[in-house]
């Protein structure tokens, strides 16, 4: 059994050379082309020109054939020969390096080899390692001066696989919807402008191109450039590329999950009522939560939901993005069916909830368990599932289902996914939410 990926309202900015090879991939709609060729203003075209000798584009490809497999930007900082971009943009080396390599071309169109040398999962950097230096245009300090609410910032990147552009937009505070903080940036950021540098009008940078709103017009995201500091201090020029990457991410990993589980389970869950029950839900800056009914009048029963969710997630690879949590409450009831048929509908919900067995390469198959439970007033059915990463020790995924089976003619089904935690915490947490389920009156 495998869970379900979650679709975020957040997309990454690499630009994959295919598009089957990513569920994000940009739609090269006219809109978008425009917007990369706005024309820049005065300060921009300033910016550009000063900056474009240490603006690279970083590209992913398939060592069989030497094909283009993904594409990003990254920028050279100071006059050393180390580049800053995007996890994501290169993670296939780091996880598959006998698969995949990297290069980068300049605004000039020379290319060469890039060197994987660190990465910070959690924030969506790497620093790679090329055969040019930097003009020292691009530092990074460590106290970067503060920005002001409305202060102009500029992007820089190769969209869309289209060339060099700059765009112009604003700063608009700090996004705390995760677990780290990030850059709201009010302007165009299109994919293929991953791990680009962001800049303040004195050539400052402020950040790192990461993500994009899918909903929203012009809502950009960057990392904080106090983190890329970080990472780029922590290489020396007697750094060596690791021998393998992937312990070091999953060490990254198991520290973003106690970070996320620790302020989860640091607080009681919060509760709301769905007809006669009480269910737990988690509202706060990193999750929230949605309502919505189904009462069209040809159904033979009638359905209110509560949904809740992070809407951040770490990026792992395209097919694994982890660290995040999402809750579901379904209550059914009817006024048309009898008991023995409704039953038999709420049956047929739940097992096509829990019964798959598709195989997947980052998790072991589901293990499950199921049993009756039974508190305040409240009998369930539950099941919970375990997935265990096969390329990280220590992360698991958990599932709980939960049917209520009280009501003849009323019917409680809940969902809690965790993927990315620890053993211990993801028990944890399910106990705490199978605590909070409870029946709050009789039905009439």
């Amino acid at each position: 059994m495998t869970f379900l990926r979650f679709p975020l309202l957040l997309a990454c900015l690499a630009f994959p050379a295919f598009a089957a090879t990513s569920s994000s991939s940009p739609n090269l709609a006219a809109d978008q082309i425009s917007s990369a060729k706005t024309q820049p203003s005065s300060t921009a075209q300033e910016l550009y020109a000063a900056a474009q000798n240490d603006l690279l584009q970083i590209r992913v490809l398939l060592k069989n054939g030497h094909s283009q497999s993904g594409v990003g930007s990254g920028f050279l900082i100071g006059t050393s020969n180390l580049v800053i971009t995007n996890f994501h943009v290169v993670s296939k080396m780091a996880l598959e390096p006998e698969t995949y390599f990297g290069e980068y071309k300049d605004t000039q169109g020379k290319s060469g080899d890039i060197e994987l040398l660190a990465v910070d999962v959690l924030h969506d950097l790497a620093v790679v390692r090329i055969n040019r230096q930097g003009t020292g245009f691009f530092k990074l300090t460590e106290t970067p001066a503060p920005l002001n609410q409305g202060e102009h910032l500029y992007s820089l990147g190769n969209p869309l696989d289209l060339g060099f552009f700059i765009s112009e937009g604003t700063y608009n505070g700090l996004s705390h919807r995760g677990f780290s903080e990030q850059v709201m940036f009010t302007g165009p950021v299109n994919p293929g402008m991953s791990g680009g540098p962001n800049v303040k009008a004195d050539g400052q940078v402020a950040g790192v191109n990461v993500a994009h709103r899918r909903d929203g017009e012009l809502v950009s995201f960057l990392v904080p450039a106090t983190y890329a500091q970080k990472l780029f201090a922590s290489i020396t020029p007697e750094s060596k590329a690791p021998a393998d990457f992937k312990p070091i991410i999953g060490e990254q990993l198991l520290a973003y999950q106690r970070v996320m589980m620790d302020t989860l389970l640091a607080t009681p869950l919060t509760h709301k009522n769905l007809g006669p029950y009480s269910v737990p839900v988690r509202e706060s800056e990193q999750v929230r939560c949605w309502g919505s009914s189904d009462t069209k009048g040809e159904k033979t029963y009638n359905t209110d939901q509560i949904s809740c969710r992070m809407e951040s997630a770490i990026y792992v690879s395209d097919d694994l993005q982890t660290g995040n949590i999402s809750i579901h409450h379904k209550f059914t009831q009817t006024d048309t069916l009898n008991s023995l048929r409704f039953a038999l509908l709420m049956g047929k919900f739940f097992s096509n909830r829990v019964d798959s067995n598709t195989k997947d390469e980052d998790v072991t198959t589901s293990r499950c368990t199921e049993k009756f439970i039974g508190n305040n007033n409240f009998s369930s059915r539950a099941v919970v599932c375990v997935e265990a990463y096969q390329k990280f020790s220590g992360l698991y995924n958990f599932l709980l289902i939960t049917s209520s089976t009280d009501e003849p003619l009323m019917n409680l089904q809940s969902r809690l996914v965790i993927n990315g935690t620890s053993y211990e915490n993801g028990q944890k947490f399910i106990s705490q939410f199978l605590n909070g389920l409870s029946k709050t009156k009789e039905a009439k």
